[in-house]
C-alpha cells in the first residue's frame, strides 16, 4: 500500500490534499489543490482571528516600531554608543544629545538604540534555539519511547532542579560578559522546561491514526516526528516561542542588573537600567528611558503571545471571558 506524494495527514487524522482521479496535473492542478488545502484555510482563519484582536495588533505595531528603532535609530544621531563627549558629562535631555548623557559623557540615545538591538538579538536567538532543541528532543522521546524516553526525561528533570540562573551568571561572568557566550549558556539551560511540555503533548499526538499509518508504511521515527507530529503541535510551538522571548528578555535584564550579564563596552537594556538605577535621583533619565523601552518590549510580546493563543484556541479564549464575567457578577 502506498500513498500519493501529495497526501499529508492533518490534525483530525484524515488524509487531505489527495488529488482525486481525473484531476488536472501540473502547475494549475497543484495550484488548485494548494488553494483548497486545509492548512491554508486554517492559516487564513487564524490570521483573521489574530488581526480582529485589537490588543494583539497593538502589540504587533509596538514590536515592529521597536525593531525599526533598533535597526535604523542610529541614523538619527552622529554619536556612537562607545564614544564619550567630555564637554557634555551628565547633561539632561535636549540639544545635541536627544536623551541626555551619562556621567561618562556617553550619549544615551545611541546607547539605547544599541542596547535594544543587542537585547532583541539575544532574546530571539535564545528563544528560537531553545524551541528547536526542546521540540525535537521532546517529540522524538515521546514517539520512540523506551530507554530513550526514560533517559531524556531523567536528564530534563535533572536540569530543571539545577540552579540554572546561578550557573548562567557564573559562566557568563567567566567569559567577561560576552553576549555570544550568554546566548549559548541560556540555550543550554533554557530548553528542558519547554521540552517537558512538548513531550507531554507529543505523547497524545503520536497515538493518532495518521502517525500509526506512517509507522506501518515503514517511515523512520525522526521523519514521522518532523513531518507529522511536530506540524500538529504548531500552535503550542509558536506561542511558546513568542512568550519565551519575554522570558529571555527578563532573564537577561536580571543578569545585567546583578552585574553578571553583558558588560562594557557592550550594552543591553538590562545593563542600561543597572547603570541608571544608581543615579535615579540625580539623573533620572538614565533609568526611566531604558525602563520604558523594556516595558514596551515585554508588553508588546505578551500581547502578541496572548493574541496568538486565542487565535489558535478560540474556545479557551471564550471560556476565559466567561469566567471573567462570572467573577465580575459575583462581586
Amino acid at each position: 500500500m502506498t500513498l500519493p506524494d501529495n497526501t499529508s495527514p492533518t490534525s483530525s487524522g484524515t488524509l487531505a490534499n489527495a488529488a482525486p482521479l481525473g484531476s488536472p496535473v501540473g502547475a494549475e492542478g497543484a495550484a488548485t489543490v494548494d488553494a483548497a488545502s486545509p492548512d491554508a484555510r486554517r492559516g487564513r482563519v487564524i490570521s483573521r482571528r489574530f488581526f480582529r484582536n485589537t490588543t494583539s495588533v497593538a502589540g504587533l505595531v509596538i514590536l515592529l516600531a521597536l525593531i525599526v528603532f533598533a535597526a535604523f535609530g542610529s541614523l538619527l544621531t552622529s554619536y556612537d554608543y562607545r564614544a564619550t563627549d567630555f564637554a557634555a558629562l551628565g547633561v539632561a535631555p535636549g540639544g545635541d544629545h536627544i536623551l541626555g548623557t551619562n556621567d561618562a559623557g556617553v550619549d544615551l540615545y545611541a546607547a539605547l538604540v544599541h542596547g535594544l538591538q543587542r537585547s532583541l538579538v539575544i532574546a530571539f536567538a535564545v528563544a528560537f534555539g531553545t524551541t528547536i532543541i526542546a521540540t525535537i528532543v521532546g517529540t522524538v522521546a515521546a514517539y520512540v519511547g523506551g530507554w530513550l524516553e526514560r533517559v531524556t526525561l531523567q536528564s530534563i528533570h535533572f536540569l530543571l532542579v539545577v540552579p540554572s540562573l546561578l550557573i548562567v551568571a557564573l559562566v557568563a561572568n567567566r567569559y567577561g560578559g560576552d553576549w555570544k557566550a550568554l546566548i549559548v549558556v541560556l540555550i543550554v539551560f533554557g530548553w528542558p522546561f519547554q521540552a517537558r511540555i512538548t513531550w507531554s503533548l507529543a505523547q497524545s499526538v503520536s497515538q493518532m491514526d495518521y502517525v500509526r499509518a506512517g509507522k506501518f508504511l515503514g517511515l523512520g521515527a525522526f521523519r514521522i516526528s518532523i513531518r507529522h507530529i511536530i506540524p500538529n503541535m504548531s500552535s503550542l510551538i509558536i506561542v511558546s516561542t513568542v512568550l519565551g522571548v519575554v522570558t529571555v528578555v527578563l532573564t537577561e535584564t536580571s543578569l545585567s542588573f546583578l552585574g553578571f550579564g553583558v558588560k562594557i563596552p557592550d550594552v543591553t537594556l538590562g545593563s542600561l537600567i543597572s547603570d541608571g538605577q544608581s543615579t535615579i535621583t540625580s539623573s533620572p533619565w538614565l533609568f526611566w528611558y531604558p525602563a520604558a523601552v523594556l516595558t514596551l518590549l515585554t508588553l508588546s510580546l505578551s500581547l502578541i503571545g496572548d493574541g496568538l493563543r486565542d487565535a489558535f484556541d478560540p474556545q479557551a479564549a471564550a471560556a476565559g471571558k466567561r469566567r471573567w464575567f462570572r467573577r465580575g457578577g459575583a462581586r
